[in-house]
């Protein structure tokens, strides 16, 4: 199909545009921007007045399920859920049954991906076999596979050697590793952060340290191995001003933050809120305030989802007791968008953080509107008011904590590849 997007105002943070501009599509690809090409027919015409046309959005770091929990969410349906919420890109954590350690794994995802149609599927490949935080992975074979990153996920790296060889393993063949950065022996059994409301709760916490020790100790693995580290799901303010010092020197640091982390704090867990239980923990008001300047001054240089759908009976016990993580695939950016109404993020920058921030990260050739490119693109109404209702979302898991919240931004259309896969 042929599109001509008209009339919409067009953000592309990678291109530094930002104008009014028609967009072109056609065989996959856009063909042309602000003038149409010779002999251009559209089979469509998509009116985009009122509308931000901008690239499909990139989602760092999504926990898919399939295979091996399929009972929580399955690639098909958390890809349709990606697409209603703009997402044209997505990043699969290697924590599957079986984990993504061998070629096989990958390829078995990336069929089932590629049969659903919906969004790219990208994987990060196992650090470790199986996780395990013991063996290296065959590194080289799932990078020749297609692996664009290593990560062992929030599976601890106990051992400083391993932790070590690992870098060197992926510094060897220049792939990126994605670490969660938290102590476990700090952690230990807590499920929230260790503070006020955990001691008023009777709640087991954990402290910003536990955050702020593994940050401190990879930083220094990375400098002796000349290893690209992002880390993933920052947390506390101690963690941001010490990659801010980093961001300095000439070291390939890179990090992002999980949206709902700049916006709910250590109190949301106040009534043993289930739905709030997530790993690391919401912290204070200190810390929301210090990840949010980190995200404007580009300290931190992307915002994911962190998406982690559950089937309700995962959130149905004792708040220690719960899974932890929220389904954030349809929320990612309309919560973005509240962080320009509240003048915290101008409207490029939010853009930029969903776009152009995660492909430089991963080195990926998604995230921008050039001519040639995939035709991979989000048309939203910024000014569209809606309520979240969880039993609406596309997604497997309606585990959210922002149910009932009013927000501002809707997606209206998600092209793929030049096809239409979401309309409102």
């Amino acid at each position: 199909m042929s599109l001509h997007i008209q009339g919409g105002r067009l953000i592309d943070p990678a291109n530094n545009l930002d104008e009014q501009l028609d967009l072109y599509i056609s065989h996959g690809q856009v063909v042309g921007i602000g003038q149409q090409p010779d002999g251009f027919v559209a089979d469509r015409i998509i009116d985009a007045s009122k509308h931000i046309v901008c690239p499909g959005l990139i989602d760092i770091a999504v926990h898919l399920r399939e295979p091996g929990a399929e009972h929580k969410a399955t690639i098909c349906s958390e890809t349709a859920a990606a697409a209603k919420g703009g997402i044209t890109t997505l990043v699969c954590t290697p924590d599957t049954e079986p984990v993504i350690d061998t070629p096989a794994v990958w390829e078995l995802v990336r069929r089932r991906a590629k049969h659903c149609g919906k969004a790219h599927v990208l994987a990060i490949g196992a650090l470790t076999q199986q996780l395990q935080g013991k063996n290296l992975a065959e590194m080289a074979a799932l990078k020749k596979a297609g692996c664009i990153a290593v990560s062992n996920v929030d599976f601890p790296l106990e051992n400083t050697l391993v932790a070590r060889r690992a870098m060197e393993y992926a510094a060897t063949f220049d792939l990126p590793v994605i670490t969660r950065p938290e102590d476990h022996f700090l952690k230990a059994d807590g499920c929230v952060h260790e503070g006020t409301v955990s001691a008023r709760l009777g709640l087991p916490g954990i402290p910003a340290a536990a955050e702020t020790v593994a940050v401190a100790r990879d930083l220094a693995l990375a400098e002796h191995s000349g290893a690209r580290i992002h880390f993933h799901c920052l947390s506390t303010a101690s963690a941001a001003n010490m990659l801010r010092t980093v961001r300095n020197t000439s070291m390939p640091i890179s990090a992002d933050v999980a949206i709902h982390q700049l916006f709910l704090l250590e109190s949301d867990v106040d009534d043993f809120t289930a739905s709030c239980h997530v790993n690391p923990p919401f912290r204070t008001m200190a810390d929301r305030e210090a990840l949010r300047k980190a995200v404007a001054d580009n300290t931190i240089n992307a915002i994911c989802s962190d998406h982690q759908p559950h089937e309700p009976d995962a959130k149905n016990f004792p708040l220690p007791q719960t899974a932890p993580g929220i389904s954030g695939l349809e929320t990612l950016l309309p919560l973005t968008l509240k962080l320009v109404q509240e003048n915290i993020l101008d409207l490029v920058t939010a853009i930029r953080r969903l776009t152009e921030g995660p492909a430089d990260i991963l080195g990926l050739p998604a995230g921008r509107l050039s001519v040639g490119c995939s035709a991979d693109v989000c048309i939203f109404d910024p000014e569209s008011i809606w309520t979240l209702d969880a039993e609406q979302l596309l997604s497997a898991g309606k585990n959210t904590p922002f149910h009932n919240w009013e927000l501002t931004g809707q997606v209206s259309y998600t092209i793929f590849e030049g096809r239409i896969t979401y309309e409102r």
